[in-house]
């Protein structure tokens, strides 16, 4: 009897898990030629649903990307550019608080392939893939395709299987590349409709790229960063002294006045040349999607960081960096000859002679634009240059405004200083961007947060005038406008010090890793939880400072001491709803007050991809397929007892294990979802 009821639930969770299947797949090969064939994947959406682009940000940070990948295809084909999408659209996510890449009704991919081996038959793939709706969103699975080069081929029985053998190797596939996000729409109801589809699939030509306002933001605050850079680099030694030379050489050496104008302005025009073309040839060398990928790699990020170290050191004063002086000595001999080319040559002169100065910054500049991809390093060198540039063409239309520039001196280096100490906490900023990478855990939040406040200690104290460095000057006493600097640089320092017990300091949100990145996660002291209970083995702090446990059987355990009902949160970590339940619905002041002191959390997280040991590995009776992940079990648990694969899904249980009423799925209302509560603890 026993027998026979475990079979009948193991039908029906099939069953009602194979509802849960909104995606339907198909694949088609077209032939291009005797060596290129075109192998198109088409995904079928139920209404409502949608799943998520190639170029979506990833299972750690946003929802989990779609992935095409090819199996034993090593020797015998070749991928052609990469797998293009058509259907794919942009759309920001208040939750993830950035642009997400997805589809909706139908997703098409259409790779290009050279093959290798004539006698091959047909490719085993696999669309790895996740699909939400409005309020859930089912666990990231895999689905087999197989694509027939030969019309008539067999695919023999059991062929999927080689998927399964990749994985127990811990071999990788051939994996399809995405386009670069640039090239998805982002326009409200911009996805094709099936003729749309239908239509591309007769004709191949590239669809139109569509620049979306958040792009267009992006690259404003670049340009508007990059232009008040310039400023700052008209302020240094290397080029403030210039601007009154060379103004008056253009209009003193030139026939007459507009001449003098006209000349000055074609200056500063070749200036913006020069550093636009900087920009430019970056953005070729390394290709605009590559400097986006450069800028999310670790070794990069290293290098950024010991890149932007020199140059800060070279700014406060240790050593000057310069471009060797043959450079400089050819670039005024080629001036002297006057004309239109002499101009530039003089423009270019400046640009090499006052590099000790805006290396640095220009090397910044093209660090950080990396990170927007695109063409940002160019727009970030034309906001640079236009500053630059834009003084000496104003001071020659309008010379007398020259009598109202400060003279030369000491506040010059103060300048080059504060902008040393301004690269060192932005070096910072890399580095820890690799470390997050690796998780190696060196430079957490106390950390990063204690070495901003020695910076900008340190640099307070030298507006101040308490320490100096060696180009400063004799002078004992300070400007008015220097002290009320130092005073902003003081408070600002001392504004970041409860960020080491745990402050969440909003005006630098962005530049230290996250709080639960920190030596101490649970707050210095464990000040986050109540000074009389300390952390249950095996638990930790979760959203809220709510003690939460990752493993059931834990959990239970604790339960049974504490004799509380449970609360099993079925939860991912690219879970949309999951995150807007934590947000909206748990940070209510009677729900949290509930969660912390009424409840045992239990999180499980059904995609965790962290491998179970070998021993505690299965095949899964529901699906045929092998548990090897913590998620894999998580997933199979939730399957199995609530016939459900979809997150987020909340159980309420006694100290036991018995469930204690119905489960509830997304529930945004709070009075609803704090009733149910409610009715588990009563």
């Amino acid at each position: 009897m026993k027998k026979l009821l475990f079979v009948l639930t193991a039908i029906i969770s099939l069953h009602l898990y194979a509802q849960e299947d909104p995606a339907s797949w198909t694949t088609e090969v077209n032939k291009i030629s005797d060596t290129e064939y075109e192998l198109v994947t088409t995904a079928i959406l139920e209404p409502g649903w949608h799943l998520y682009s190639q170029t979506s940000v990833g299972d750690d940070l946003g929802p989990v990307a779609t992935t095409i990948s090819f199996y034993e295809v090593e020797e015998k084909i070749e991928l052609i550019g990469v797998n293009k999408e058509i259907g794919s659209y942009a759309e920001f996510s208040p939750v993830w608080e950035f642009n997400v890449y997805q589809f909706s009704d139908i997703a098409v991919f259409k790779q290009k392939i050279k093959l290798l081996d004539t006698d091959l038959q047909y490719i085993v793939g696999e669309a790895f893939f996740m699909t939400c709706d409005e309020e859930r969103c089912l666990r990231p699975t895999g689905k087999p395709l197989f694509y027939k080069i030969n019309s008539s081929a067999q695919i023999p029985e059991g062929a999927e299987n080689i998927i399964e053998r990749y994985l127990d190797e811990e071999r990788e596939p051939l994996v399809a590349k995405g386009a670069p996000a640039s090239e998805i729409p982002f326009k409200e109801g911009n996805k094709s409709s099936d003729k749309e589809v239908e239509s591309s699939k007769k004709k191949d030509k590239e669809d139109d790229i569509v620049v979306d306002d958040d792009k267009d933001r992006s690259l404003w605050t670049i340009f508007i960063i990059a232009f008040l850079s310039g400023f700052a680099a008209l302020l240094t030694p290397c080029v403030f002294p210039m601007i009154p030379l060379t103004v008056s050489f253009f209009t003193k050496q030139s026939k007459n006045r507009a001449k003098g104008i006209s000349n000055a302005i074609l200056y500063g025009v070749f200036i913006i040349v020069i550093y636009v073309l900087l920009g430019t040839v970056v953005t070729a060398i390394f290709g605009s999607e590559s400097l986006n990928e450069l800028s999310t790699n670790v070794y990069f990020n290293v290098a950024f960081f010991i890149i932007l170290v020199i140059f800060a050191i070279s700014f406060l004063g240790a050593f000057e960096i310069r471009l060797p002086q043959s450079w400089a000595n050819k670039a005024d001999e080629k001036a002297n000859r006057g004309g239109i080319a002499g101009i530039f040559f003089m423009a270019l002169a400046l640009a090499i002679v006052s590099f000790s100065c805006t290396g640095p910054i220009v090397g910044s500049l093209i660090v950080e634009a990396a990170s927007k991809g695109g063409i940002a390093p160019v727009i970030g060198m034309l906001g640079f240059s236009l500053a630059i540039a834009l003084p000496f063409a104003l001071f020659a239309i309008f010379p007398g405004w020259m009598n109202s520039l400060p003279k030369s001196g000491g506040w010059l280096n103060t300048v080059k200083v504060v902008l040393g100490f301004l690269e060192l906490a932005l070096a910072l900023k890399f580095l820890s961007a690799a470390d997050l990478v690796y998780q190696t855990h060196l430079i957490e939040r106390e950390v990063f947060i204690t070495l901003w406040i020695a910076i900008f200690g340190v640099l307070a104290l030298y507006l101040l005038g308490k320490i100096k460095l060696p180009h400063d000057g004799p002078e004992n006493s300070i400007s008015v406008g220097r002290l009320i600097m130092g005073l902003i640089v003081l408070t600002f320092t001392i504004y970041m010090i409860p960020g080491l017990w745990g402050a969440p300091l909003k005006i630098i949100s962005g530049f230290p890793p996250p709080l639960n990145y920190a030596e101490s996660p649970y707050g210095v002291g464990y000040t986050k939880i109540e000074s009389t209970k300390q952390l249950p083995e095996g638990a930790h702090l979760a959203v809220h400072d709510i003690v939460a446990f990752h493993d059931y059987e834990k959990g239970l355990a604790y339960a049974q001491i504490v004799d509380k009902p449970i609360l099993i949160d079925f939860t991912g970590w690219a879970c949309v709803n999951c995150r807007k339940m934590e947000e909206r619905v748990w940070s209510d002041p009677k729900v949290l007050n509930m969660l912390k002191n009424e409840f045992v959390l239990i999180s499980l997280y059904v995609d965790d991809r962290n491998r179970l040991p070998e021993s505690e590995q299965y095949i899964s009776e529901v699906t045929g397929k092998k548990v090897r992940t913590i998620g894999d079990k998580w997933m199979e648990f939730q399957r199995n007892n609530y016939a459900t694969a979809a997150q987020p899904l909340y159980v309420i249980q006694d100290s036991k294990g018995n469930d204690i009423g119905k489960p509830i799925d997304y529930t945004p209302e709070v009075d609803i979802y704090e009733a149910w509560l409610r009715n588990g603890v009563d």
